[in-house]
This record gives C-alpha cells, sequence and structure tokens, in this order.
C-alpha cells in the first residue's frame, strides 16, 4: 500500500479568525486526512486557547468535500460510550462518511480529573479501555443496545440511523501494550503509535525506528493470535514524540529520509502537526507546505 500523509490541526484558533482557514488549507494541500486532539486542554497550550474537538470536526465537514477527519485520539478520560456514539454518527453523517475515530486508553494529563475524579491508574485505564471499545462498537454497528458493565452500561440506547460508513466508521486504536494491541487486531481498521514512550530526546533516532519495530512485531503477533492478517490494518505514525522531535519538519530532504524508514517498517499514514508558533509544534510553514506537496512523489 502507498504511504498517506496527513495532518494534526490542533483546536486553538477561533473558527472566524483562522481556524477555517487551516481545515480548508489542508484540503487545498492534498493531504490524506487531519486529525486533532480530543482533549479538554492540553500539556503547555492549558493556558492558550483550546476548543472542543467534536464541534471543530463537524465544523471542519462543512467547509472541506474531500479530507478525511478525525480524532488522534479520544478516549474514556471524559467520554461516554452511549453519548459519543450519538455524536459520531451525527459527524459521520454531516460529513459524508469522512470520519476515522482514533481512539486510546487516555493518561493522567488535565483530562484525567477535570470531571472531579481521581486520576486512574494505568491498570483500570486498561481495564476501562477494554470495556469501552467493544460497547462502542456495538453502539456505532446495531440500531438498539442493552449492556451491562462494570464501568459502562447502555439501557436499550437507540441509534438510527447508525452510521454511513458500513458497518460502522473506522477505528484507529492507539495502542503498545499487549491488552491495547489485542482491541487493535480485534476492533481496529488501523493501529496508531506515537513510538516509544520510554525512549527521551537524549536517545537517538536509530533506537526510535528499533522501539518502534519492536511494537509492530507485537501488533502482528496479537493479530495472529487473533486469528487476523497484519497486513488488513493500516498502521499510522503521529510524529511529534519521538527523539526526532522537529527535525523531519526541518527540510524536505530530512522528512523524506524519516518517512522513508518508517515506510519500510510497513507504516501506511504519516501525520504531521499543523504549525503553531511559540509552541512545541513551531516549524516553518513554506518547509510544512513543501513537505505536503512533494514529499509523497520522492517516496512512491
Amino acid at each position: 500500500m502507498s504511504l498517506r500523509l496527513s495532518t494534526v490541526i490542533l483546536p486553538v484558533d477561533r473558527w472566524h479568525q483562522g481556524g477555517r482557514a487551516k481545515w480548508q488549507g489542508a484540503e487545498e494541500l492534498g493531504f490524506h486526512a487531519a486529525y486533532t486532539y480530543d482533549h479538554l486542554s492540553w500539556r503547555t497550550f492549558r493556558d492558550r486557547p483550546w476548543f472542543g474537538a467534536l464541534p471543530t470536526l463537524t465544523a471542519a465537514a462543512t467547509a472541506t468535500e474531500r479530507l478525511r477527519l478525525g480524532t488522534l485520539v479520544t478516549s474514556p478520560n471524559f467520554r461516554h460510550p452511549v453519548t459519543l456514539a450519538k455524536e459520531l454518527i451525527s459527524l459521520d453523517d454531516i460529513s459524508g462518511g469522512r470520519v476515522t475515530l482514533g481512539i486510546g486508553a487516555g493518561g493522567n494529563g488535565f483530562d484525567a480529573t477535570a470531571l472531579g475524579q481521581e486520576a486512574w491508574t494505568p491498570r483500570e485505564r486498561a481495564d476501562r479501555f477494554a470495556e469501552f471499545v467493544p460497547l462502542l462498537d456495538r453502539l456505532l454497528s446495531q440500531d438498539a443496545v442493552s449492556a451491562p458493565g462494570t464501568f459502562y452500561a447502555a439501557v436499550e440506547a437507540r441509534n438510527i440511523p447508525g452510521c454511513l460508513q458500513r458497518p460502522r466508521l473506522p477505528f484507529a486504536v492507539a495502542a503498545t501494550g499487549p491488552r491495547g494491541l489485542r482491541l487493535t487486531a480485534r476492533y481496529g481498521q488501523a493501529w496508531v503509535t506515537t513510538g516509544d514512550p520510554k525512549l527521551s530526546r537524549e536517545d537517538t533516532p536509530e533506537q526510535s525506528v528499533a522501539a518502534i519495530r519492536v511494537q509492530t512485531e507485537k501488533l502482528a503477533a496479537a493479530c495472529a493470535e487473533t486469528g487476523r492478517d497484519v497486513a488488513e490494518l493500516d498502521k499510522i505514525l503521529l510524529t511529534g514524540f519521538t527523539p526526532d522531535l522537529g527535525r523531519p519538519l526541518a527540510s524536505l530532504d530530512a522528512f523524506v529520509d524519516f518517512a522513508g524508514r518508517h515506510q519500510e517498517l510497513g507504516f501506511t499514514e504519516i501525520v504531521i502537526h499543523w504549525p503553531i508558533p511559540d509552541s512545541v509544534f513551531a516549524a516553518d510553514q513554506t518547509v510544512f507546505e513543501k513537505i505536503a506537496t512533494e514529499a509523497l512523489a520522492q517516496l512512491a
């Protein structure tokens, strides 16, 4: 499968003061998809403007025609499967079937306690995710669902007419641990990684590639365990978190080298952040656009 290039547009701009232009620009530049983070706030942006993911994606759906849209990623931290399913079905309809749900177990960021709860332990996050994903799968693909659960339940939850995409919109599951990878193998249409979270800025790009290779091998093993061909899954790399940091966006040649190394690992989609000045995602806009329009030709 040929490599696709996508972008993440963080929801930091007022819609009529630059927000709409970015999403339309992503389509004009030829990106396969444009995603956004689904958080209440995020790290260094906590005291800066930050808008809701699903309303932003709904607006983007009405401002674009071809671009796929999605979250990277939604988590159970402040979502419930019943209400999330209703919103996703609506978004899928408004977009004409262009939505991909990136979904992960979440972490200990600001979202983890914003509703007044104690931050969940890693085990509880994994337990909740293991219940969240199968229930969401049912809610998006069945007209009526009743399901008891330890953490999440549904009682005669109706989701008519369902997704335009059948049997439901695709899941891109972010996972690196064994339980998450098994969920990916069973429910995912794509797998998402940001690299090895144990690596630091002092580690090398070569160490990062080696660690991601191990992740892909574990994904293949999880697929084999469930009787699924790993080749059926798209493999998405969300950049900006490996030891390469911003270097892949330093120049067209740097990105082509970076992308080529990960394409060899079997990745089918690479996602780069739309530049945000004075932030961890600062980058030269001209170089970014050059990468968007020229990189794939060099990787073909």
